[in-house]
C-alpha cells in the first residue's frame, strides 16, 4: 500500500470526539483530526450549555453532592433497560468522573455544575435535583486567537447571519476548550473541508483511511486506530428513509456535514449496526424557512392535535415529547402541524424562553401561515382548521385541571422536569381571556443516535461480535449506549467525550 501520509491515530469528525484527538495527543502520538465541514464542532456546538451527564465526577464532588455511582446505575438501567449492553452502560455511567478528572489536569479545561434533573424522575436512583449534569464555564474567544473562527455556530450565526459573540458559550465552549488543549500539542494537526470517505482494511485490520478535500483523495496510514466520531446521518434524507428515521432532513438541529459518510464507510468493511431507526427528538417551532426547530421551556400553553384535543403532556422532557408525538402521528392520531395555544400574557410572541433558533419579526409568522391570533376561541380554530366546539372543551378541561393544580390527564408537573423551568411551581398555567393566539409546531431532532455497534472500549464490532482491529466510533456514529431513550441532559455530549477517550486509552494501550 502506497501512503500519502501517516500518523499514529485519526479522528474523523469534531465535536466530542475531540476528546478521544486530545488524549492521544496528551499521551505522545501524533493526531490528525479530519472534519468534513469548514467549521470544528459539529452537533457539540449547537448545545446550548454543552453538557455531560457524569454522576459524581469531580466537579460534582467538590460542592458536595452526595450521589452515589451505584445509585446512578440504577437509574440508567432502570431506564434504558436490556436495549444496550450492561457492560456498556455500565462504562458509561462508572467511568464519566474518570475522563473529567483527566481534563482538569490541563488549564485549558474548566467546568461547572449546572443541575439539570433527570428525564425520568420516577425511576429508582433518579436524581430530581439535576445533580448529575455539568457544562463547560463559558471561554472568551480571544483565547483562542484566530482558531475563534473557526468553532461552528451558534445557531443564530449559523442560519440567521447574526454576528458571532465574543463568548463561547455551552457546546461552543467545550469545543473551544478542546482546540485549545490540542493547540499545545505540535503531533496534532487538525484540517477542515476533509471527509473520510473509505477505510482501509490489510489482514483483517483497519490500517488507514482515505480521506477527501476538494475532490482530492490522500490515503492516511493510521498506525494505532481511527476513531469514528462524525455525528449522525440525519442530514442525509436518503439515510432517514432507508432507515426508518422518523421526520426530515430539512427539521433537524444537526450541522449539515451530517450526512452519515462515516456510518457507510464501516459498514462496507463489515460493522454492525445497532438503533438505526432512533433519533434524540424534540418538539419544533416552525419558522419562517419551513424548519421545525427544537424549542423548550414553555411558561404557558397547551398543543393541540388535528381534532382541537390536547395529547401529551407539554412540559415533559424533549424527547420524550417528541417520541409521544411520533406515535400520535403513525397511530394518525395527530398529523403535522399541531399547535401550540396560548393567550395574550407574552402578547403575540409564544411562551417558548428556548426557540435555539431565534424568532424573527412575528410578521413573518403569520404571512407565512404559523402563527393566528383570534378575539375568541371558535375563530382562532377556524383559523388553524380545528373544530371549535372541540377546542373551547379542551382549553375549558386545561383550565380546571390548572385550577386543581393537578393535570389528570397527561400528568403535566408530576415530575421534576416538568418544574425545572417554573421554579418548581406547577407548569399548568391557565388560558387566560382573549385575543389567542396559536403557534405551529413540528418534530424535530437533535440527531440520530443509531450507529456502529461497539464494546466497553469503544471498539466497532462485527455482527458475530468480534471487534474490527484498528476501529472505533463515538458519539452519534456509535450505536447510542441510552438504547431508545434520553436517561438525561448530557447524555449524547457526554457518551462522546467518554468514548472517544476511552477508544484513544485502548488503542494506545
Amino acid at each position: 500500500m502506497n501512503w500519502d501520509e501517516e500518523v499514529d491515530v485519526l479522528v474523523a469528525g469534531s465535536g466530542g470526539g475531540l476528546c478521544g484527538a486530545y488524549t492521544a495527543a496528551r499521551e505522545g502520538h501524533s493526531v490528525l483530526v479530519v472534519e468534513a465541514t469548514d467549521k470544528f464542532g459539529g452537533t457539540t456546538s449547537y448545545s446550548g450549555g454543552g453538557g455531560m451527564w457524569f454522576p459524581c465526577n469531580p466537579v460534582l464532588r467538590r460542592a458536595g453532592v452526595d450521589d452515589t455511582l451505584d445509585e446512578a446505575l440504577t437509574y440508567f438501567r432502570a431506564v434504558v433497560g436490556d436495549r444496550t449492553s450492561a457492560e456498556l452502560q455500565e462504562t458509561y455511567v462508572r467511568r464519566g468522573g474518570e475522563v473529567i478528572e483527566y481534563l482538569e489536569q490541563d488549564d485549558s479545561f474548566s467546568f461547572q455544575v449546572f443541575p439539570w434533573p433527570d428525564y425520568f424522575g420516577k425511576a429508582p436512583g433518579a436524581r430530581l435535583d439535576g445533580n448529575r449534569h455539568i457544562i463547560p464555564t463559558p471561554l472568551p474567544a480571544d483565547r483562542l486567537g484566530a482558531l475563534s473562527d473557526s468553532v461552528r455556530g451558534p445557531l443564530a450565526t449559523d442560519r440567521l447571519g447574526e454576528e458571532q459573540p465574543s463568548t463561547l458559550i455551552g457546546g461552543r465552549a467545550l469545543i473551544g476548550r478542546f482546540l485549545l488543549a490540542l493547540s499545545k500539542f505540535p503531533n496534532a494537526a487538525l484540517r477542515l473541508n476533509t471527509a473520510l470517505a473509505e477505510l482501509i482494511v490489510q489482514d483483517g485490520a483497519v490500517t488507514g483511511a482515505v480521506v477527501e478535500r476538494e475532490g482530492v483523495r490522500t490515503a492516511v496510514r493510521a498506525r494505532r486506530g481511527i476513531i469514528l466520531a462524525a455525528g449522525g446521518f440525519e442530514g442525509n434524507q436518503e439515510l432517514r428513509e432507508r432507515y426508518g428515521v422518523p421526520g426530515t432532513a430539512r427539521d433537524t438541529m444537526g450541522p449539515w456535514g451530517n450526512l452519515g459518510r462515516a456510518h457507510e464507510a464501516a459498514i462496507a468493511i463489515g460493522a454492525d449496526t445497532d438503533l438505526m431507526d432512533q433519533a434524540w427528538w424534540s418538539p419544533g417551532m416552525i419558522h419562517p424557512d419551513g424548519r421545525a426547530a427544537f424549542a423548550l421551556w414553555f411558561t404557558g400553553g397547551l398543543f393541540v392535535n388535528q381534532d382541537g384535543v390536547r395529547f401529551v403532556d407539554e412540559s415533559a422532557p424533549y424527547d420524550r415529547v417528541g417520541r409521544e408525538v411520533i406515535e400520535q402521528m403513525r397511530s394518525g392520531a395527530t398529523i403535522l402541524p399541531y399547535w401550540m395555544i396560548y393567550d395574550d400574557s407574552t402578547g403575540v410572541v409564544p411562551p417558548v424562553q428556548a426557540t435555539n433558533v431565534p424568532t424573527v419579526e412575528p410578521e413573518q409568522y403569520a404571512a407565512a401561515g404559523l402563527w393566528h391570533t383570534a378575539d375568541t376561541l371558535e375563530q382562532l380554530a377556524e383559523r388553524i382548521g380545528v373544530p371549535g366546539p372541540a377546542l373551547v372543551a379542551t382549553v375549558a378541561r386545561f383550565n380546571e385541571l390548572a385550577e386543581r393544580g393537578r393535570d389528570e390527564d397527561f400528568g403535566r408537573g408530576d415530575e421534576a422536569y416538568d418544574r425545572a423551568f417554573s421554579n418548581g411551581e406547577s407548569p399548568l398555567v391557565p388560558i387566560g381571556a382573549g385575543p389567542y393566539h396559536a403557534a405551529a409546531f413540528g418534530i424535530s431532532d437533535l440527531g440520530t443516535k443509531g450507529g456502529l455497534r461497539t464494546d466497553s472500549a469503544a471498539r466497532v464490532l462485527t455482527a458475530s461480535g468480534e471487534p474490527i482491529r484498528g476501529l472505533y466510533a463515538a458519539g452519534n456514529t456509535m450505536a447510542a449506549v441510552s438504547g431508545t431513550v434520553y436517561p438525561g441532559g448530557g447524555n449524547p455530549i457526554g457518551a462522546s467525550v467518554l468514548f472517544s477517550h476511552l477508544a484513544a486509552l485502548d488503542m494506545l494501550g
